[in-house]
């Protein structure tokens, strides 16, 4: 599934990433087990056949309303847009656009926008190198903060697709990582379940001198500081307003524990949605923050000392409107369903780790003592392993992934979290006993045994 989303050049970014940690042959093997036709992936392994590429996306956005080409188009004409953004993410994450006029929405919203595929990272070579950019109706949004003279900018999130090689009609790219998040989708569509994610992604704020970056904080606050000592307080406030109108619900805004570093929360949705959600927030906290004279970063540890940026992930299972996490009958409430979705995280969370923390960087976070995750254990409350279970129960039971940072590609971390825990679930994988000490403190002997 995830291999055929990465070229020979970005397996060799990956392995030289993480080639001091000693964690290449840990990645070969997670990859391995995406796509191996053994017993259990052959059977969830959705293959390139017309069946899968006919599949109807759903045509509702959030609020349950139909989306189709005549809603965008009245909505189009109703907010005065005049330019639309055509947006993607490459291989890495990095958010991708082309911009056309308004003479160009039907072709735009028809998916006949062409693109040179070999100048994207991770993509084509050069002799494939035409591709469509295929919009996903339901991601429309009207960029606040772009207008020149009353004309407003639009937003569409794209699906990538290529030509056909013998048909020449397009089809869906392998390379595209919304396309490998929708295939891991289906995989668990077919057994039965909807994942739901919530991620909760941190940044810096940073000065700037004549529009450069400095290695100056905003600010010297800590952890739920407030004003006068959290600078950031306004522009958190911008950043609230600005996803608001794009459609965001917002749970909290607040600042974190390291000088200049800031933390918006927002609701859970579909994996899907919620991989759209990164991507766009991102795109929105560096707007803002230049927007104030600021430059925001997502890079996992910026300053050495202090405790980096991560962006631990809330999921959960549902299954016929239920959360399959939550046995009131069961030990710690919770249901064998979610305790096998753990062990399969932990079983392959060495291999995914190179997309969830893709760079050299974000191993200088996963250091004991700033409550990032070092050690494959899990427990209820304990902040110091890599999964923890938060108290809700009932519909609200979930599980939180520790170990991903803000500068991961959405779509494929979210899509190799769930890729793990269905693994988990097809095949039983039991998790060890939960860890409920604090890890940091654990003699190496403890850790072990542990």
């Amino acid at each position: 599934v995830l291999i055929t989303t990465f070229s020979c050049q970005n397996l060799q970014i990956v392995s030289i990433s993480l080639r001091d940690l000693q964690y290449f042959e840990y990645i070969l093997s997670f990859w391995s087990f995406l796509l191996e036709p053994l017993g259990h992936v052959e059977r969830l392994v959705p293959r390139r056949t017309s069946q899968w590429k006919e599949r109807p996306v759903s045509t509702t956005d959030t609020a349950g309303h139909s989306v189709n080409k005549a809603s965008i188009q009245k909505k189009v004409k109703r907010e005065n847009v005049k330019f639309m953004r055509l947006q993607f993410t490459d291989i890495l994450g990095a958010i991708k656009n082309v911009e056309v006029p308004d003479s160009q929405f039907d072709d735009a919203l028809d998916g006949k926008i062409m693109f040179d595929g070999s100048s994207i990272e991770g993509f084509v070579r050069i002799e494939e190198s035409d591709m469509y950019l295929k919009p996903d109706l339901k991601t429309f949004r009207v960029i606040p903060w772009e207008s020149s003279s009353g004309d407003k900018v639009g937003r569409l999130i794209c699906d990538i697709y290529k030509p056909n090689s013998i048909t020449r009609t397009p089809e869906p790219f392998d390379g595209c990582p919304r396309t490998a998040l929708r295939r891991v989708v289906e995989m668990a569509a077919k057994l039965g379940f909807e994942m739901k994610a919530g991620p909760e992604p941190e940044f810096f704020l940073f000065q700037t001198l004549n529009g450069n970056p400095t290695t100056e904080t905003h600010d010297t606050g800590g952890y739920f500081d407030l004003t006068p000592v959290d600078l950031g307080e306004d522009v958190r406030r911008q950043i609230v307003l600005m996803l608001e109108k794009m459609g965001f619900h917002v749970e909290a805004a607040h600042h974190e524990v390291a000088a200049g570093q800031h933390e918006v929360d927002f609701r859970y949705d579909d994996v899907m949605a919620t991989a759209d959600s990164i991507s766009t927030f991102r795109f929105v906290v560096k707007n803002v923050a230049v927007q104030n004279g600021l430059h925001a970063t997502f890079m996992p540890k910026p300053i050495h000392g202090i405790n980096g940026s991560g962006m631990h992930c809330h999921q959960s299972m549902f299954k016929n409107g239920k959360n399959a996490f939550y046995d009131k009958k069961a030990e710690w409430n919770l249901s064998k369903t979610c305790l096998h979705y753990i062990g399969g995280l932990l079983q392959h969370a060495k291999g995914f780790c190179a997309i969830t923390n893709p760079l050299v960087n974000s191993y200088k976070r996963l250091v004991p003592g700033y409550e990032a995750p070092t050690n494959l254990a899990w427990s209820e409350k304990n902040r110091s392993p890599l999964i923890r279970v938060p108290a809700s129960r009932g519909n609200g039971t979930r599980v939180e992934l520790r170990m991903p940072d803000p500068a991961c590609n959405p779509y494929l971390a979210l899509a190799v979290m769930l890729r793990a825990g269905l693994d988990g679930i097809e095949n039983r994988i039991d998790p060890p006993a939960p860890v409920d000490k604090n890890i940091y403190e654990m003699s190496h002997r403890e850790r072990r045994k542990a």
